[in-house]
């Protein structure tokens, strides 16, 4: 593998905001895609006489499996290929198949539909992460990629919103069709608006030699124990905090007798709004910190996850809506921090080929086990309470799932341990 270094002086990269803004737009799209299904997911339960358990197979584990595994065969090709085409192709895929979920009959119909939004959603980040590391240096990333992750929380809102709106004039149904189509013309966007960067630009080095294998790339992730404990943390963080995302509206509409459309734009600010904010904030604040010593990158979330977790516990106990609403702003403003610093994170303890793969590894774990794992968990849990005859089974589920937040805090510390070092070891 060749390697040339380039001027120490800070690259200017023409027309990289335009870059991050589309890929952010395609990252709102990939999460309006995947939320709109969260908040019509009581209708559809009463249509085709779903089980929590079933809900939590529909949200988790039938996405997930295809998003996560088929990341890695993607990053593979991210990591050779031209990652702007891969993201357009991906990006009119998972569109398509999110109008398609809108003509379902059953809960099957559906499942199939979701496999497919999880087969297309597999080349969105990574090749997107990759491309924003090459455009922004180290002390710029982690905003950089707080505004791409601002997306999750920019979709989300979106998706709660257009869906409760939607469905209160038209149904179901139709929400889904408005949700997919707008997709396929941003994929025209991607793949004639934006332009692919030079490897390692912003990093002020450039590798043109092949990519790593397959054996090299996961020998030297494995020998970086930071990147390990930070996946640890971040996957225990994922597991509660997707829980709580697909559950929160039905929570709501169950405890407190609400409607999809009232609870849709409350939440879509709350969650999506106040979230997208906080993705953004905390990223430059830990850019800032991150300049004395790159151990904060863990840390920031490990300090946010304990800031969280009272204030989570509070809005399942609290007696009012508004009250539940007043209790969630704080867990909704740190709630995406753990995925703009985990791809931070997984750009700067690998070497500059195994970007994509290594953001698609971080992937594969937090969407297989967490966006797999928590909805179909929390769903689980809550129809083993509701058999036992308890008054709120979910508000117990989700409360028992705040233990993975605190279990994750423990994984973080040890992250800030070799963290400088195995930067310097990636950079090398």
């Amino acid at each position: 593998m060749t390697s040339t270094t380039l001027p120490t002086s800070a690259p200017n990269i023409s027309g990289r905001a335009w870059v991050l803004a589309v890929l952010t737009l395609t990252y709102t799209f990939n999460h309006v895609d995947r939320q709109i299904l969260v908040i019509l997911l009581e209708p559809i339960k009463a249509e085709f006489g779903l089980s929590d358990g079933q809900v939590g197979w529909l949200t988790g584990l039938s996405f997930a499996a295809f998003y996560a595994t088929l990341g890695i065969p993607v990053a593979m090709w991210a990591d050779r290929g031209n990652r702007r085409n891969i993201i357009s192709l991906a990006l009119a895929l998972w569109s398509a198949m999110t109008a398609l979920s809108g003509l379902a009959q059953n809960f099957w119909h559906l499942l199939l539909a979701r496999m497919g939004v999880g087969v297309g959603e597999a080349g969105g980040t990574p090749p997107a992460t990759s491309m924003i590391a090459d455009l922004y240096p180290p002390q710029e990333r982690a905003m950089a990629l707080g505004i791409y992750t601002s997306g999750i929380g920019l979709g989300i809102m979106a998706g709660f919103a257009l869906g409760g709106y939607i469905y209160e004039l038209y149904g179901w149904r139709a929400a889904f069709f408005a949700a997919g189509i707008p997709g396929l013309i941003l994929a025209l966007i991607v793949r004639f608006g934006i332009k692919e960067p030079v490897r390692g630009l912003a990093d002020q080095r450039r590798d043109d030699g092949p990519a790593p294998s397959l054996g090299e790339t996961l020998r030297f992730i494995f020998s970086q124990s930071s990147y390990l404990w930070l996946l640890a943390g971040c996957l225990l963080i994922c597991i509660s905090a997707n829980a709580f995302l697909v559950f929160t509206s039905s929570h709501l509409q169950r405890t407190y007798s609400l409607t999809p459309g009232e609870v849709s734009l409350p939440l879509g600010i709350l969650i999506g709004g106040v979230g997208s904010l906080g993705a953004v904030v905390l990223g430059r604040v830990c850019d800032v910190l991150s300049k004395r010593d790159l151990r904060w990158r863990p840390l920031i979330i490990a300090i946010g996850a304990g800031i969280a977790l009272p204030f989570a516990w509070m809005f399942l106990r609290a007696p009012t809506v508004e009250t539940a609403y007043a209790w969630n702003i704080v867990p909704s403003f740190i709630g995406l921090i753990y995925a703009s610093v985990a791809y931070t994170a997984s750009q700067e303890l690998v070497k500059l080929r195994m970007r994509s793969f290594a953001s698609a590894f971080m992937l594969f774990c937090l969407t297989l086990i967490g966006i797999g794992c928590g909805p179909l968990i929390a769903g689980m849990l809550s129809d083993h309470f509701s058999a036992q005859g308890a008054a709120q089974p979910l508000a117990r589920s989700l409360e028992m799932i705040l233990a993975f937040n605190a279990a994750s805090i423990v994984c973080l510390l040890m992250a800030t341990r070799n963290y400088r070092r195995d930067v310097a070891r990636a950079a090398g």
